[in-house]
Formats: C-alpha cells, sequence, structure tokens
C-alpha cells in the first residue's frame, strides 16, 4: 500500500474547477432521457416516468450516517459517511435492504433536491468520516454526480467510494473516471442461472465482470492510504458467500485472479442469512439456510490458495450473519449491531 500525502485531493475537485465534473454530469443526465444507465436499458424517459428501478430524475435517500461496520480500511475510526439510495436496479431475493431497496412505494413522496444531496455530503463530512459511501448508487449516478458537483464547489474533499451490486454500465463508469476513487463492488454469481432466479437477470455475470474489467482498468490492484490507514484509492471487491454454492465463489476469485490480477483485495462475507424472500423455503429451498461451517471453510482454502490476500478482509463466521442485520426502522441508525453511531 502507498500512503499518500496529506496534501492529497480527490480527482473530483480538479474536474470541479476545471468544468470536467459539470460535462460529466450533463451527460449522465442525458443519458435518463431514454435510460441506459444500467445494464436493463429500459430505454424510458426517467424525466416523464419511472423506470424499471422505480426511480424518476430526482435524488431519492433512503438514510444516511456513519457507518462503522463496513471493512476497516473503510470505516476507520470515525465511520463512512454511508448515503443508502432508495430503491434498486436488482431484485435479489435475499436482499438484506430489502426495506429500502425493494419498497418504491414507501419512498415514491421521498425525493429531495441535488443540493440537499450535496447538503448531506457536507454534512457526513463535517460528522468526521473518512469518506463519502454511496450505496447502491447505479441507477442514480446521474443525480449523485450532479449533487458531488455541487458539494465540490462548497469544499468537499473526501473520498468517493462507489458501493455497488456490479450489474454496472460500462459507458457509465467510464464517465466516472477520476471521480470515484474507491470501487467496491460486489461479485455476486459466477452462474448466470444463479443471478436469474435470485437476482431477476439473465447477464448478471457478464456484466459483473465487464464491469469489474472496467474498474480495475482505472484503478488496477494497488491501494493508496492517507496517514490514518484509511483507503483513498483502490479497488476492492465483495464477494458474499451463498448456501449450496449459489455464489460459485471459487469461480470467482479464479476469474478475478486469471484476468484481473490475484493481487486485487478480496472481502469475503460471511453475512448471509435467510431474508426476504429467501426466507421462504418452499419459494427458495437453496437460500432458505445458513452458510455452514464446512461451505465457509471451502472459500476461505479457495481464497489461501487463488488470491495474494495482503489486503483482504474475512468476516467471523459465528458473528458476522447477527451483527450485520439492518434495521431501517430506523434510519438514523440501521446498523447497531455493527457499531453505528
Amino acid at each position: 500500500m502507498t500512503e499518500l500525502r496529506r496534501s492529497w485531493r480527490p480527482g473530483y475537485v480538479r474536474m470541479a474547477r476545471s468544468g470536467e465534473l459539470e460535462r460529466r454530469a450533463n451527460a449522465l443526465e442525458a443519458m435518463l432521457h431514454r435510460c441506459t444507465v444500467c445494464p436493463r436499458e429500459c430505454r424510458v424517459d426517467r424525466f416523464a416516468r419511472l423506470g424499471t428501478c422505480a426511480t424518476g430524475p430526482d435524488p431519492l435517500v433512503a438514510s444516511w450516517t456513519p457507518h462503522f461496520g463496513e471493512e476497516p480500511v473503510i470505516s476507520g475510526t470515525m465511520g463512512s459517511g454511508t448515503i443508502f439510495l432508495a430503491n434498486c436496479n436488482l431484485r435479489c431475493v435475499f436482499c438484506q435492504n430489502h426495506d429500502i431497496s425493494q419498497r418504491p412505494k414507501d419512498f415514491s413522496d421521498a425525493a429531495i433536491t441535488v443540493e440537499e444531496l450535496a447538503s448531506i455530503h457536507l454534512a457526513l463530512a463535517d460528522r468526521g468520516c473518512h469518506n463519502i459511501n454511496w450505496v447502491s448508487p447505479t441507477h442514480q449516478v446521474p443525480q449523485l454526480v450532479r449533487g458531488l458537483s455541487l458539494a465540490a464547489q462548497r469544499g468537499l474533499r473526501l473520498p468517493i467510494v462507489y458501493n455497488t451490486n456490479a450489474y454496472d454500465s460500462v459507458e457509465v463508469l467510464r464517465l466516472l473516471e477520476d471521480v470515484i476513487d474507491i470501487w467496491m463492488p460486489d461479485l455476486k454469481y459466477a452462474d448466470a442461472e444463479a443471478g436469474r432466479m435470485a437476482s431477476r437477470v439473465d447477464d448478471y455475470p457478464e456484466r459483473a465482470r465487464t464491469a469489474l474489467r472496467e474498474m480495475f482498468r482505472q484503478v488496477g490492484d494497488a491501494w493508496e492510504t492517507g496517514p490514518d490507514g484509511t483507503l483513498r484509492r483502490g479497488l476492492l471487491v465483495r464477494i458474499l458467500v451463498l448456501p449450496n454454492d449459489l455464489a460459485g465463489v471459487e469461480e470467482s476469485l479464479r476469474w478475478i485472479a486469471s484476468e484481473l490480477s490475484p493481487r486485487v483485495a478480496i472481502s469475503l462475507m460471511a453475512q448471509y442469512y435467510p431474508t426476504h424472500l429467501a426466507a421462504l423455503p418452499r419459494r427458495y429451498p437453496l437460500l432458505s439456510r445458513p452458510i455452514s461451517a464446512g461451505e465457509w471453510d471451502r472459500t476461505l482454502e479457495a481464497l489461501e490458495r487463488l488470491m495474494d490476500g495482503a489486503n483482504c478482509y474475512i468476516q467471523d463466521f459465528r458473528e458476522a450473519p447477527v451483527n450485520y442485520r439492518p434495521d431501517f426502522s430506523d434510519r438514523k441508525n440501521p446498523f447497531p449491531g455493527a457499531g453505528n453511531s
């Protein structure tokens, strides 16, 4: 890892000064008129009607708070400034955030302005957060970049984390080059049929791998950290272990090692528990139980065998399914078990 000097500034600051960030925001907003912001490419005019993601042209924020339960290099000691975007472009039947990702009626009157979104960024910075963490940003990237442009003009200088399901458009990711400092994608499945069954899309592995290639092209496998040890620039891939090997963890790790680099940082996650529709065993029998110790041990062996491991994180098998259960009935503190405050 390379430690950056205290004078470090995110790329978007320079882009805001030159007018490039404004140009990127304009280009992204233009995509909303016949929406191709995500791989679903529903091609509706989101200024006139809702897209497949049930989201229009205005920002929809479900929750924002310092989060202390992310990987240590993200949360640090002061927390990651998480902005949870409402709704989603996937329909994962086991979504742990389903209260905010799959209940669009709850947010039908919750639109805010991009000025308010900019103020949220700045409020998180004022609370001492190490970064701004966009959670499920894919379907609201144009709104987020516009809000970021305004926040940068008002003095925001924190790294931006793109915390995504990886069902992303490469065209959009290219427009985010040097806007995003930290790419933090999931890699949910290695098999298309698993993605079809569990997330309701036909081409998840192909799309996600293409997205990861673009993220890797932008930042590579090296990490840049600040004096406090938190990440300032880099790629961290999250893999949630699913029961019955539905995630295809070893295959995904083998792909990352061979097609990207064995030095790519991996966060191996044990926090799966049957929730949302996955809690219905007759509908989703393969997802209706927690992962077993044997399944977890096999993924650990694959991680050790296939990846370099220098910057990898491994959740605690026993504690993670309990500590990382969100409760979005309290929008100001949805992760009490993970140390939010």
